[in-house]
């Protein structure tokens, strides 16, 4: 059986290397000539990373999650983006963070989930259409189609067959499927609400999309309050579920759990749902009561001035007319104005008083107050200003009275057993607070999921069965109107028939807030191309939840709050296993650019209008001194970069290695160009060192002279810069002091003297150890290192050679001991299983060393029982022994 030697392992790389080449253009780099180039340059990096973008992209295409697989998952999610059109600086940041993450979890042996898609409704791309006379879905396509090429010519490792966009019908027909679930579970809701209404872009807005100044957060025009009948999701319902389970999230920022934590506020209390008769209709009004086992106690309600029911037409014909002009002056006079309107109490269906207060300090965002006078001196001092009643429900005891069968319980008992009926009923009785609001999804556009509900004169509001879903949106020639006006020009599509009855009916044409599709998506991540359901659950539960989540810390309450609803609800319903969907949270900051503005006018200027010729950056023309700035990149400030420029200039490895350098992702990081120098210079180094191992391993000649101190100190070197940098990927996310560690290993293997590299296995075991720990943060630059050392590097039971850097395991810590031993590896037909520590006094005592593998796990493992031809022992450069078994 032939040996394969070193030299002629060489020999077979350069060939397959050479049949790989292009042949059009004259290539020079390793991985395609078979000769290695000592000079890093701007024209060598090119085609490295040319040569590596085209073969990563086929590397990335192979990487799919298989249930089969034994290999335990890892998912790894950043947060989708909306297809703007081009990348920027932003982008570039959170996806090279995720893309290395999931290069170094797949080296440590996951099966990695690491999927794209786009989140792709909404007003950018409605407005874009109506200004260019085009279609939504044309413009959102050509978008999604050259961001994607974007991010494949960054190299990112997405599993690409998992794309998903969230204004595709096979995408939006399941969010109108957890609709309807919502809907069915009593969690989705119609009522007229007095909401912000954005002037400009003529659709409403949650109060999380209205800035301090009271302006929309895109258009930026301020907001006007108007009364609209809207949809909503109770989320109020699982508030106590989505404060309780922030004490699970044991990798979350604190930052983050305590902005959700303040938003939802204090689940001490509940809302019951009184209701009030008005001409024609029955409303719910939803009240608040901090102590819920005193509701049969409450005696009046009082509504903030702003409430809604003060807008509604039902209520104003239904009180007198001093009572609706007095109305007008409730703020001004500070006035309490019994309407003459009753609620009906839920449990004792007794009326109760409701009164529009000036005098009662409502908090942020609540609208309502229930008055229990017994109760509370406070409530037993405005009863007796306006003559309500009061009902004791209290006695000396503690004990409820006068509170039907929860007459004799205690405080405690009373209210989880008045809740429980409460909830039985379908009248509240879910632990929340009295700030937070119900989720307004409702939105007045053409560009959303269309809300699958038919709206009958016999039925009222009835959802579209789930076998009729997607209800699609109506295909237009062009975008002329918004919203409603929109869809009204196909009256075929508006008008329908009721799914119960059978009656002549109309479609629903508000259409959902983009956080509803961006709630779950997630999930079917796991599933993508189901058409059955939106995802299946067993394979939901293999995959969930997600390992890292990565995302800006904006997002702590428009989106991640939302999702962490909708994925309780979903595990309520049985359908997840996992209640929380994000184990670990990974916020990262703004990219910031310089800007420059001038004092005089507050104008921000272009490069083109500045002179940098001087100490200080001044005004072309009036040479007035600039106010210069780091803020976040914006077209307004001309602070920002666009990524393939930049690219184009320094590099894809330059441009990952930079953005990951410097500060931890959690920061801002301030974009200056000056400091790009370090990461190329650090680059030219680990080329030199590939490029010296290479010489020197060429040249030498056999030499069994070891330098033992200077091994063991490399050892320990590496051995440092493993651990390190392992840690800062597994527990720190310090991807910047990674960086800084592995600049340090280099800086010590460059100090080695040319004996010790030529001839040392740990220095080249250091050598291979960086290019892997580089890996999945400069892939180009790693992978072509990587050939280059495969070339002249010894045999290892570590590495496997012949295949590229990112499919090689993550290096681990070694044992070293201060004894004189050394490494004698076993080859059995040609392919290497490992090495046994032998002493360096047997070295040249083949029959003892025969021994000592006979005895060893690795050679009870392959040798034992097995009969062997020929058996050879060889003295290698790096005084390892080999054992070829053939």
């Amino acid at each position: 059986m032939m040996v394969l030697l070193q030299s002629d392992k060489l020999k077979y790389l350069r060939r397959s290397h050479c049949a790989r080449c292009f042949n059009t253009i004259k290539r020079s780099i390793y991985s395609l000539t078979g000769k290695w180039v000592d000079n890093f340059s701007i024209k060598i990096r090119n085609e490295v990373e040319e040569t590596w973008k085209t073969r990563l992209q086929k590397y990335n295409d192979t990487l799919t999650v298989n249930k089969n697989d034994k290999k335990p998952k890892y998912y790894v999610l950043s947060m989708f983006p909306y297809p703007s059109g081009k990348l920027h600086m932003g982008h570039v940041r959170v996806y090279t963070i995720s893309d290395t993450m999931a290069h170094f979890y797949r080296m440590n042996g996951k099966q990695v989930l690491h999927p794209m898609g786009w989140d792709s409704f909404g007003l950018p791309a409605e407005n874009a259409a109506i200004e260019r006379g085009l279609r939504p879905d044309d413009w959102t396509f050509s978008n999604i189609d050259h961001m994607k090429n974007q991010l494949k010519s960054l190299s990112m490792c997405f599993n690409w067959e998992r794309e998903v966009m969230t204004c595709k019908p096979d995408y939006y027909r399941w969010t109108q499927s957890i609709f309807v679930r919502l809907f069915e579970a009593g969690l989705a809701y119609q009522k007229e609400g007095l909401v912000n209404w954005d002037p400009v872009d003529q659709t409403v807005l949650a109060n999380e999309q209205v800035d301090e100044d009271g302006c929309s957060w895109r258009s930026g025009a301020k907001v006007e309050q108007k009364v609209l009948r809207q949809w909503y999701l109770k989320m109020t319902q699982y508030s106590k579920s989505l404060l309780d389970g922030l004490e699970d999230l044991k990798d979350w920022p604190d930052s983050i759990k305590s902005a959700q934590a303040h938003f939802i506020g204090d689940c001490s209390g509940c809302s019951f749902s009184f209701t009030l008769q008005l001409p024609g209709i029955d409303t719910d009004l939803p009240v608040y009561v901090s102590n819920p086992e005193l509701i049969f106690g409450v005696s009046y309600i009082l509504i903030s001035p702003t409430h809604t029911l003060l807008k509604s037409e039902s209520l104003l014909h239904s009180v007198q007319p001093d009572v609706r002009n007095a109305l007008d002056e409730i703020d001004s006079k500070q006035l309490d104005i019994t309407l003459g309107v009753s609620a009906i109490h839920p449990f004792t269906k007794q009326q109760i008083p409701l009164i529009a207060s000036g005098t009662h300090s409502f908090p942020k965002y609540v609208e309502q107050y229930a008055g229990i006078p017994s109760v509370f001196e406070e409530d037993q001092i405005f009863a007796n200003q306006h003559g309500f009643n009061s009902t004791i429900v209290i006695d000396k005891d503690n004990m409820l009275i006068n509170s039907d069968e929860f007459t004799g319980m205690n405080r405690a008992e009373a209210k989880e057993a008045i809740m429980q009926k409460a909830r039985e009923q379908g009248i509240g009785g879910h632990m929340t607070s009295q700030r937070q609001c119900d989720w307004l999804i409702s939105r007045q556009r053409y560009w959303g999921a269309p809300i699958p509900i038919i709206h009958c004169k016999n039925c009222k509001a009835v959802p579209v069965p789930i076998n009729q879903l997607p209800v699609e949106l109506p295909k237009l020639a062009t975008l002329t109107g918004k919203g409603k006006s929109a869809l009204q020009q196909v009256p075929e599509w508006y008008n329908s028939t009721c799914p119960k009855c059978g009656e002549p009916s109309q479609r629903e044409m508000d259409t959902m807030d983009t956080f509803v599709d961006s709630s779950w998506y997630y999930l079917r991540f796991t599933d993508p191309h189901n058409e059955q359901e939106e995802f299946n659950r067993e394979i939901a539960n293999s995959l969930m939840p997600v390992d890292l989540y990565i995302g800006g810390e904006e997002h702590a309450i428009l989106h991640l709050l939302k999702a962490r609803f909708i994925s309780h609800f979903l595990h309520s319903q049985g359908l997840i296993e996992h209640k929380e969907p994000f184990k670990r949270l990974l916020v990262h900051g703004l990219v910031m650019g310089p800007s420059y503005m001038l004092p005089s006018t507050g104008q921000y200027l272009t490069k083109e209008e500045i002179d940098f010729s001087g100490n200080e950056p001044v005004e072309k023309v009036s040479k007035e001194k600039l106010i210069i700035k780091f803020e976040k990149m914006s077209k307004s400030k001309h602070n920002g970069v666009d990524p393939i420029d930049a690219i184009a200039e320094h590099g894809i490895d330059t441009m990952r290695l930079f953005i990951l350098s410097g500060v931890p992702p959690q920061r801002n990081m301030m974009w200056n160009v000056d400091s790009i120098v370090g990461i190329i210079r650090w680059k030219n180094k680990m080329w030199q060192l590939i490029s010296r191992h290479i010489k020197l391993k060429k040249d030498s000649k056999s030499n069994d002279s070891v330098d033992k101190d200077k091994d063991l100190q490399i050892l320990k070197k590496k051995n440092t810069a493993i651990k390190e940098v392992s840690q800062q990927y597994i527990n720190n996310y310090m991807l910047s002091v990674a960086i800084t560690r592995l600049i340090t290993l280099t800086k010590v293997l460059g100090s080695v003297p040319d004996t010790v590299s030529m001839s040392s296995v740990e220095y080249e075991d250091a050598l291979a150890s960086l290019c892997v720990m580089l890996a999945p943060m400069a892939p180009h630059i790693a992978s072509e290192m990587w050939q280059g050392l495969a070339s002249v590097a010894e045999p290892s039971s570590k590495y496997q050679w012949d295949k590229t850097v990112l499919e090689q395991n993550w290096p681990v810590l070694e044992e070293y001991s201060t004894e004189d031993m050394i490494k004698v590896f076993i080859k059995v037909n040609h392919n290497t299983k490992g090495y046994v520590m032998v002493p360096r006094h047997l070295r040249d005592n083949q029959d003892e060393i025969q021994k000592l593998v006979d005895k060893s796990d690795l050679g009870k493992s392959y040798l034992n029982g097995r009969t062997f031809t020929k058996v050879v022992f060889t003295s290698k450069v790096n005084y390892r022994s080999m054992i070829f078994v053939s």
